[in-house]
Formats: structure tokens, C-alpha cells, sequence
């Protein structure tokens, strides 16, 4: 296994951080004051694969392999957790219909994703079930021509901003033989009515995470994604890469967290000289900097088996655990080097330290992914 990058993947990096930081820093403070993503850069991404990366060029994707992801990725996680989160849902979509939708979906919702012209979300947590995706409540009655949905979506990003999204929902239909079985549906808001509104959160504030609420909300049969009852396999399909995003996302904040405060050990004097010449300002930088290199060996083996066809099912899920843990811890000692500075709104460390915490819920809490890693190694699940 060689972790050594190609001429063309180190050129990815580096062009990523470099327009990051010029075109998308910038953004940054204004777009977690108003609360809602700096959709204004999104063509602008695309042209750097963070739009469809992953897709095939005849779908309208960069046919990136998952190493050059995994590194645009974790630039994006450098720079700021929200556009890892915003980009992470995108591409969720992107997945699903490029990889489920027949072609006039694709026409339809596809082609104005990868075209930057459409916000969306997806509608897959609820009040009742995060972890259990096969225990939701939201229900799709089969009505002949049209689904009437019922049901509410907590933790939905972008959801008050979406112009259109995937749903999950168990699907109840006498004439396809279903009693509760999960489809997935495109939801367009210019067509079927429901409400949405602000979850205010402690982390990602431009991602504008939501609360949607059906109430006989109609939606068309043809918007029906892929086939009838095969939505959880749908989604379980995307889980290794979504974890993959995330562990690459945390491992580019740890190492922002880690330069800021290598910096400012450097600059900040007390008792007349820097303080990173002290042995426990030292301790916490050296611990800092063990975290991150782990949590992107672990997160880089796992892109390197997705590669070569593996499904990584087991390395996706320790890079998640252990990188998402590792950028929050990272994150702390940042503070605690930043003393009191590393409070201060004004400066980027008060978010890498919220958002890091954040990271460590979304797509597979620690606990879950300790018992998926757990019935890995023992072959047991203590799922059931």
C-alpha cells in the first residue's frame, strides 16, 4: 500500500486549498452570520470536482477515483466543515439518481444539480429514529397515480432552502404487494406542499438544519426513485462513502486546527518568550499532531481499498470513529492552546471546535459505529 500521491492528485490538493482559501474563506463569517450556505460558489466548485466528482463523465461526474475525493474532501473539511457538509449532501443525491433514477429524472433533477441551478436535502432521520433507518414512521400511501405522505424529517440540512429532495418512506401499496416497506421519492417543492423550518443548532449554521413536516403532501407516481420497497438498500448502498466523507472532513479540520495553533505557539509570548517553547503547550501540539496523522492514515486506507473495488465496510467505519473523535479532541487542545482567544467568534478555532463536535453524530453516531466495527471483527451483531 503506498500513500505516496501522484503528480496529478498533489496538483488536486494543492489547486483545491489554493481556491478555497481565495474564493471560499472569505464567505465563510458572512455565511454562518445569515445562516444559510454561500450558494453563489457552487459552479465554481464544480469546476473542481466537488460537484459529481465521483460521477462518470457520461453522467455529467469528474470519474474521480476515491483517493482524489477523499483529498478534496478533506480540503474542504480544512477550510470549513459547512461546505463538507453542503457538498457531502449534493453528492448523496448525485449518487442516488445517477445510480437509481431512470432518464427523465435525470433530466429533471440530475441535470440542474451537476448544473448548480438546484438546492436540495435528504429526508432520511426523524424525531423518533436516527440510527434506525429501517424504523421510520414517515408513511407513502399508494393512492393510483399519486403517494400521499405523512410524516416528519428532523436534522434535515439545507431543508428550508431545498428546492427539491429525496424522502424516505415506508411505502404501503396493495397494487405493487408493499406493507411498509422503505421506497425513496423525489420531493419537488413546486409540486407537493409541506412545511419547513429552522432547527437551530450549535454547529454547521449555514447548513440550515431543518424540521419537514408532511401532512397529506401528494407526490406524483413518477417520483418514485428506483424500484418500489428497495429504498433501504438504496441508501445502505451510499453508507461506506458518506463515512468516508466524513472521516476525510474531520481530518482536514484537525489539521487546520493544528497549523492555527502551531502558529499561534509561535507568535503569542507570555513571561517573555513564545509559548510554545513550554513543555506542556509542546505536549498538547505533539498530541494534536499524532491525532491528525492517524485519523488520515485510517481514512486514507479506507479510500485506498474503495479503489481497488473493496467495499472498505469495516476501515470506513473505524476511519469515521476514529477521525471524527480525533478532530473534536484536536479541536480542544486547539482552544486550550488559543486560551482565551480560542473562544473569540472573531477567530476560526470557536467553529472548528463546534463543528467538530457536530462531526461526530452524522452518518453513524460513535456508538453505532462501535457495534458495526464490533460485528466485524466477531462475526455477532449486538443489534438485535
Amino acid at each position: 500500500m503506498d500513500f505516496s500521491l501522484t503528480t496529478e492528485q498533489t496538483l488536486i490538493r494543492e489547486n483545491a486549498r489554493r481556491f478555497l482559501q481565495e474564493r471560499v474563506t472569505p464567505l465563510i463569517k458572512g455565511a454562518e452570520e445569515r445562516g444559510e450556505f454561500a450558494w453563489e460558489i457552487l459552479p465554481e466548485l464544480k469546476n473542481f470536482g466537488y460537484i459529481g466528482g465521483l460521477l462518470p463523465e457520461a453522467a455529467g461526474g469528474n470519474d474521480l477515483g476515491f483517493i482524489e475525493w477523499a483529498l478534496l474532501m478533506e480540503e474542504a473539511g480544512y477550510c470549513w466543515l459547512g461546505l463538507r457538509i453542503v457538498v457531502n449532501t449534493i453528492n448523496i443525491n448525485a449518487r442516488l439518481l445517477d445510480q437509481f433514477g431512470n432518464e427523465d429524472q435525470k433530466t429533471r433533477f440530475l441535470k440542474p444539480l451537476l448544473d448548480c441551478k438546484k438546492r436540495l436535502w435528504v429526508g432520511i432521520t426523524e424525531p423518533n429514529h436516527g440510527s434506525n433507518v429501517a424504523g421510520i414512521e414517515t408513511r407513502a400511501e399508494d393512492k393510483g397515480d399519486h403517494f400521499i405522505i405523512n410524516g416528519n424529517k428532523q436534522w434535515i440540512t439545507n431543508g428550508i432552502f431545498g428546492d427539491f429532495g429525496i424522502l424516505v418512506a415506508k411505502t404501503y401499496s396493495q397494487a405493487l404487494g408493499l406493507d411498509g416497506e422503505i421506497s425513496l421519492f423525489l420531493i419537488d417543492k413546486s409540486e407537493t406542499d409541506y412545511e419547513a423550518h429552522r432547527a437551530p443548532v450549535m454547529f454547521a449554521k449555514s447548513t440550515a438544519t431543518s424540521v419537514l413536516s408532511f401532512n397529506d403532501a401528494v407526490v406524483p407516481k413518477e417520483n418514485l426513485l428506483g424500484k418500489p420497497g428497495d429504498g433501504l438498500r438504496q441508501i445502505l448502498s451510499g453508507l461506506n462513502y458518506g463515512r468516508l466523507n466524513v472521516a476525510m472532513g474531520a481530518v482536514g479540520a484537525a489539521q487546520a486546527a493544528l497549523d492555527l495553533s502551531i502558529q499561534y505557539a509561535k507568535d503569542r509570548k507570555q513571561f517573555g518568550k513564545p509559548i510554545g517553547s513550554y513543555q506542556l503547550v509542546q505536549k498538547h501540539i505533539v498530541d494534536m499532531r499524532v491525532k491528525t496523522d492517524a485519523a488520515r492514515a485510517l481514512s486514507y486506507r479506507a479510500a485506498w481499498l474503495m479503489e481497488q473495488g473493496e467495499s472498505a465496510r469495516l476501515e470506513c467505519s473505524i476511519a469515521k470513529l476514529f477521525a471524527t473523535e480525533a478532530a473534536h479532541e484536536v479541536a480542544n487542545k486547539a482552544l486550550q492552546v488559543h486560551g482565551g482567544l480560542g473562544y473569540s467568534a472573531e477567530y476560526p478555532i470557536e467553529r472548528i471546535f463546534r463543528d467538530t463536535r457536530g462531526g461526530i453524530i452524522p452518518e453513524g453516531t460513535s456508538e453505532i459505529q462501535t457495534l458495526i466495527i464490533g460485528r466485524e471483527i466477531l462475526g455477532m451483531s449486538a443489534f438485535n
